[in-house]
Order: C-alpha cells, then structure tokens, then sequence
C-alpha cells in the first residue's frame, strides 16, 4: 500500500537550518526536498529567506563551531 494519501512534512526551524548546511556542502534542492519529504519549493522559501528568519545565521553558526 502507498502513502501517497499521508500529508507531507511540515518544515522546522531546525530543518531550515539544516537545509542551509546543506545547501552549503553542494546537495540540490531537489534531493534536500526529497529527503525532508517535502515540495521542493518548500526547500527554495527557505533559501530566498522567505521562510524561517534567522535559519541562515544560525546555520553560520553551527558551521563555524
């Protein structure tokens, strides 16, 4: 039985975050969006910085630690 019926992901600060670094380490937003279960425009709101304020600087953070 598939799950095509079952909503998809709901995205998170943390997940933004981790899109970020991923984004960084060269990953397409296509395979990102894949991953996290989501619509790949869910992934691109995230690095025009539409969505989840905040998530790039934090992702700095985490990068530089």
């Amino acid at each position: 039985m598939n799950d095509n019926c079952k909503p998809s992901h709901t995205l998170t600060f943390d997940d933004a975050v981790d899109i970020w670094l991923r984004h960084w380490n060269g990953e397409f937003q296509n395979r990102i969006a894949a991953s996290l279960d989501v619509n790949p425009g869910r992934v691109n709101e995230v690095l025009k910085e539409r969505k989840f304020i905040g998530s790039r600087e934090m992702a700095l953070k985490r990068r530089a630690a």
